[in-house]
């Protein structure tokens, strides 16, 4: 109960004293209400004994103890940072998104200002101080760098009216793809007279176009005749086939054109060895060309199967197209003829004949082939048979095998023959015909676009067309036939064996031609042809003046 002042003060001193005015009994505790409610008086704390105060602040301290206390137990038992990716949408998740929010706003709170800073002034270079500068800087020289210090221009300094040059300038030119002879040569400093005029001499000894990228050109470039003319050419030379060098040379005020036949020796390269545990290091050891390597065995996999017919103790036979200049230049061509031997009997005597560069056996057979490939890289949709017809809605014979393609996809012919028709083919659409020989033929329908014309010879695995949705077709697709005398067959039931045969004169000149290949020695090619590199006269500039450094 609330109590005033004067009966507070009397009841505490009667507690205390008693009735007699002697200490009886202890102070009296007062509840905190009546502690908050003491009169608002500046005497009455001092009025108020030290015990009770105490008490008080004991009190208050409690209090905010277990306020605090209950505000950590609230904060501790929340999850402030939960994971955003569980939960989402549900106040936990709510909860995580407002503690990432805070935390971002408060580090761009927090985040460093991006005023530009000041820099101190620029200072004003005078042509002293810049010379001063220029003359501590390392500096490439096209920079303007330079060393020491910059002497100031005297009286006894007199400039020149031009700067004198060399009588004579050499150079080396060099023909890029795509580039001409004539643009070539001007701009390497030749007058456009003088290019054109050399080019006329050069086309009359050989085509320009034949001229191939890469070639270098020595040229010499003789004294100006006038400040802002073109200096005038004194020679030049190149190696304008691998048996021709061409030179061009000033007599008096015309040009002249001086041919420089080199001697070149054509003998093939052969090479035998022992195939050994592996045919491919054999032949490298015995000094094969990889090209050549590759090419050999690409042909022997085309009429032998190289895992069962072929034993270490075998020897390979290989002559490969090889030429070597007197000047000491060489060049490797291609595979000429493929052998392999076994126990001293022949198992393969492959030689290259003809335009296509097929390999004949020494029979005169050459490549079989065997069966009919896939005409185009796809999956079989519809087979050989009777089906409903997708667009027509019954039932008919499908005379062939749909391939299902991506469109443009290109399409290739089975085995070799003649195109018989070409061209818009009813519901086919774009339809290719070829005929194989023995009443054998195929058909390619619904192409995009046709590749071939009527009277074509084709090869196998020649691209004849695309593929296409053309006719009645629901998609893009290839609908291929085989015909055999004019009635269509299953094209997956077919199985036969075709081969090149060579007769008369050419099986004649096939067969010479394989006997002076094998008549050729090992190493024969590598002999010397009388006129070795060191002492022969160099033809290009630059030759002889590598001769010369050399001496």
């Amino acid at each position: 109960m609330y109590k005033g002042r004067e009966q507070l003060a009397a009841g505490i001193d009667a507690r205390i004293f008693g009735a007699s005015g002697t200490a009886a009994l202890s102070p009296a505790s007062l509840s905190f209400s009546q502690l908050l409610r003491a009169p608002d008086d500046s005497h009455a704390e001092s009025r108020v004994p030290a015990k009770l105060r105490r008490g008080r602040r004991k009190a208050i301290g409690q209090l905010a103890h277990e306020w605090r206390h209950d505000i950590e137990a609230a904060v501790r038992d929340l999850d402030w940072v939960p994971d955003l990716a569980i939960d989402v949408g549900s106040a936990r998740w709510f909860r995580g998104l407002g503690t990432m929010l805070v935390l971002g706003a408060l580090a761009l709170f927090f985040w460093p200002s991006f005023d530009p800073v000041e820099a101190a002034p620029a200072m004003r270079l005078t042509s002293a101080t810049r010379d001063e500068f220029r003359s501590q800087m390392i500096v490439p020289l096209a920079y303007g760098g330079d060393s020491g210090r910059h002497m100031g221009a005297t009286a006894a300094v007199v400039p020149l009216a031009n700067a004198p040059e060399r009588p004579t300038l050499q150079l080396t030119a060099t023909l890029g793809q795509g580039d001409s002879f004539g643009r070539m040569l001007q701009r390497a400093g030749v007058g456009a007279e003088d290019a054109a005029r050399i080019s006329t001499l050069v086309n009359a000894a050989i085509p320009l176009d034949q001229i191939a990228p890469g070639t270098r050109f020595d040229l010499t470039l003789g004294r100006r005749t006038g400040p802002a003319m073109p200096r005038p050419l004194d020679d030049l030379a190149f190696r304008a086939r691998f048996d021709l060098s061409l030179a061009i040379e000033r007599r008096g005020n015309a040009l002249a054109l001086v041919r420089q036949p080199i001697a070149v020796d054509s003998t093939p390269l052969r090479i035998r060895g022992i195939v050994g545990n592996s045919l491919y290091r054999s032949a490298r050891a015995a000094g094969a060309p990889v090209k050549a390597i590759q090419q050999y065995l690409r042909t022997l996999d085309q009429h032998l199967n190289l895992e069962q017919d072929m034993s270490p103790a075998d020897e390979f036979d290989i002559v490969v197209d090889y030429k070597r200049s007197a000047s000491g230049e060489s060049e490797t061509g291609d595979l000429l003829y493929a052998g392999l031997s076994s126990a001293g009997k022949p198992r393969a005597q492959l030689l290259k004949w003809g335009s296509d560069g097929q390999f004949y056996e020494a029979s005169g057979i050459g490549q079989q082939r065997s069966g009919f490939g896939a005409p185009v890289n796809g999956r079989i949709t519809s087979t050989f048979g009777l089906r409903r017809h997708p667009i027509l809605g019954f039932v008919r014979m499908h005379a062939g095998i749909d391939f299902a393609a991506a469109y443009g996809s290109p399409i290739y012919a089975t085995s070799d023959g003649v195109v018989s028709f070409a061209g818009r083919h009813g519901g086919h659409g774009n339809y290719v015909r070829l005929e194989h020989g023995g009443g054998i033929g195929t058909g390619y329908g619904h192409m995009s676009r046709i590749a071939v014309s009527p009277g074509m010879r084709v090869r196998q695995g020649q691209v004849i067309g695309y593929v296409g949705s053309t006719g009645l077709s629901t998609g893009p697709h290839l609908h291929y036939e085989l015909y055999r005398d004019g009635r269509p067959v299953n094209p997956g039931s077919v199985q036969f064996v075709s081969h090149a045969q060579l007769e008369g004169a050419e099986l004649a000149s096939f067969r010479a031609r394989l006997a002076a290949l094998q008549q050729v020695k090992p190493g024969a090619a590598l002999a010397s042809i009388g006129q070795q590199h060191g002492n022969a006269t160099p033809a290009r500039e630059i030759d002889r003046l590598s001769d010369a450094a050399g001496q």
